[in-house]
C-alpha cells in the first residue's frame, strides 16, 4: 500500500515527548504489564476508564464535534472505545457504537469520524472481511493503540489496516509505532498516561527502546588529553569510488577522531592527498599499517570495492582492530555471514543484509536481532526506521531520520560518524545508536534538498 504523503514527514516533537519513556513494549509484553498493574495498585477498571479519558481527550482537542462511529472490538481495546464513547456523548458528540459482528461499511462511510478500538495492538488474527471493509469505507480515523490490523511487534500489515490521522496509545510505545509501515498509518501518534504503575517494568524488563540520547553518553575531551586520547580512524579507500572513503573520513574528524588516515593500498592516493587537509593519506600496504597499534579503529566498505574488502577484513579482524564493516563488504562476503564475526559493528542497508544473511523476512526487529547474536557485532539495519541490535539482545529503533536523508554518500557519513565515536572509546552498540541518532538530526538540521557533504557540518551542530 503507498504510504500517504502526510503522514511521512517527520514529528520531532516525538522524540522529545518520549524522554522518560524510552521503553518499547511488544503486545506480549504490554499485557504482561497490564497483569501486573492490579498489584501495584491500579486496577484494570481505572486503567480503562482513564484511557478512555485520554482518547476522548485527544479527539476533542483536534477534531470538532461530528457523527462519530465507534467500532467496538471485544477485549480491552473495545472496551476503552465504549469509554470514550460516553465521555464524548456526554460533551454533546452525536456518538453511536458498533458492537464486532454488527460491522457495516455502509455506516462507517456516513460517519464523519470513525474510532477504531477493535482490536489493538495484539491482534492474533489478520483482519479481513467485514472488519476490513468497515475500516476501508472509513473517511476519517482515530485509531486506540494502533489502527486494526496493524502488528504492534513489527510494524506490519496483517490483512488490511486503515490510515489513522491520529493514534492515542497508553504508558509506552510499541514496536510497531516507528516501524514501517506502521509508523505511518498511525498518523499523529499520543502517548497517553492513564496511570499505570512504571514498576511494571521491573517485571517485564523490556529490551527494545526508542534511540534516544539517555541510552549513551558523548565523549567528551579533557582539558589534559591529546589527539591519541581521542583516537585514530582508518578509513580504507579504493582507487575508484574514492568520495565515499572521503565523506567517511571527513565524518570521522567532524565528530571528534584525534586523527583520521584514508588508507589507499590498492592506489588512488594522489586523488585523495586532494582532499581535506586534516586528513592523513596513505599507500603504504595493510600489512605496514596494521603494524602501527594506535590504528585501532578502522572503516572498511565505503567505495572499496567487493575484492578490496575480501582482503581487507580478515586481515583486520586477525589483528584483532575494531572494525566498522560497510558497503562493499557485505558483497564481498555474500552468504557468509560467520565471515563478519569479529567485527565491532556493521551497517547494512536491508538489500545488503539480505545479501549476507538471508531475507529479513516479516518481522525485521527479530532478524536484526539475530544477526549481531550470530556475529557478536552490533548491527544497524539502515532505513527511515534504522534499527539497531546488540549481541546481547538490546534493540533500539531511530525515530529522527528525515526522508531526505536517502541520498548518495550519506551511509558513508553515518559509518565516519560511527568508526569516530567507536575512536573514542563507545562501546559498539552505544556507538551505533549515538552516530544513527546524530546523523538523523543533522539530517533534519540541514533540510530538505541536502546532499551527504550538508551532513558533515550538521554533525558538529546536531552534537552540541
Amino acid at each position: 500500500m503507498p504510504l500517504p504523503h502526510a503522514t511521512t514527514t517527520l514529528d520531532l516533537s516525538l522524540i522529545h515527548r518520549l524522554r522518560g519513556r524510552a521503553e518499547l513494549l511488544t503486545p506480549a509484553e504490554m499485557a504482561r504489564a497490564d497483569a501486573l498493574a492490579p498489584g501495584l495498585g491500579a486496577p484494570v477498571e481505572a486503567l480503562m476508564e482513564a484511557a478512555g479519558r485520554a482518547v476522548a481527550r485527544a479527539v476533542r482537542a483536534r477534531i470538532r464535534p461530528c457523527r462519530t462511529l465507534v467500532l467496538c472490538g471485544p477485549g480491552n481495546n473495545g472496551g476503552d472505545g465504549r469509554v470514550a464513547a460516553r465521555l464524548l456523548a456526554r460533551q454533546g458528540w452525536p456518538v453511536a457504537i458498533a458492537a464486532l459482528g454488527s460491522f457495516l461499511p455502509e455506516r462507517a462511510a456516513r460517519a464523519e469520524l470513525v474510532i477504531d478500538a477493535v482490536f489493538g495492538a495484539g491482534l492474533s488474527r489478520d483482519a479481513t472481511g467485514s472488519v476490513a471493509d468497515t475500516l476501508r469505507a472509513a473517511r476519517r480515523l482515530v485509531a486506540i493503540d494502533v489502527p486494526s490490523g496493524l502488528d504492534g511487534a513489527t510494524g506490519g500489515v496483517r490483512g488490511f489496516a486503515p490510515q489513522a490521522e491520529l493514534t492515542v496509545t497508553f504508558f509506552r510505545l510499541k514496536p510497531g509505532h516507528l516501524l514501517l509501515p506502521g509508523r505511518a498509518l498511525c498518523g499523529e501518534i499520543v502517548l497517553a498516561d492513564i496511570g499505570m504503575p512504571d514498576a511494571v517494568l521491573d517485571g517485564v524488563a523490556p529490551r527494545t527502546m526508542v534511540n534516544l540520547p539517555t541510552a549513551w553518553r558523548l565523549p567528551r575531551p579533557t582539558p589534559e588529553g591529546h589527539k591519541y586520547d581521542r583516537g585514530h580512524v582508518t578509513v580504507l579507500g579504493g582507487p575508484e569510488m574514492t568520495g565515499a572513503a572521503r565523506l567517511a573520513a571527513e565524518a570521522a574528524r567532524r565528530i571528534g577522531a584525534g586523527m583520521v588516515t584514508i588508507a589507499a593500498p590498492w592506489g588512488g592516493s594522489d586523488v585523495y592527498r586532494t582532499g581535506a587537509p586534516g586528513t592523513i593519506v596513505s599507500s603504504a600496504s595493510l600489512a605496514e599499517l596494521l603494524a602501527d597499534a594506535r590504528r585501532h579503529v578502522w572503516v572498511c566498505g565505503p567505495g572499496l570495492g567487493p575484492d578490496a574488502a575480501r582482503e581487507a577484513l580478515p586481515a583486520l579482524l586477525a589483528a584483532n582492530r575494531s572494525v566498522v564493516a560497510d558497503a562493499d563488504t557485505f558483497t564481498a562476503f555474500a552468504g557468509r555471514p560467520e565471515a563478519l564475526t569479529g567485527a565491532a559493528i556493521l551497517t547494512p542497508h536491508a538489500a545488503e543484509f539480505a545479501r549476507v544473511f538471508g531475507a529479513l523476512g516479516d518481522d525485521r526487529l527479530a532478524a536484526v536481532r539475530a544477526a549481531a547474536a550470530h556475529t557478536g557485532a552490533a548491527v544497524v539495519l539502515k532505513g527511515a526506521d534504522t534499527i539497531i541490535a546488540a549481541p546481547d539482545g538490546r534493540a533500539a529503533i531511530n525515530a529522527n531520520a528525515p526522508p531526505w536523508l536517502a541520498t548518495a554518500g550519506s551511509g558513508d557519513v553515518l559509518a565516519g560518524t560511527i568508526g569516530g565515536l567507536l575512536a573514542q572509546g563507545m562501546p559498539p552498540w552505544e556507538a551505533a545508536c549515538a552516530g544513527v541518532f546524530l546523523h538523523g538530526r543533522a539530517g533534519a538540521i540541514a533540510g530538505p534538498g541536502l546532499i551527504a557533504e550538508d551532513l558533515l557540518s550538521g554533525l558538529r551542530v546536531a552534537e552540541a
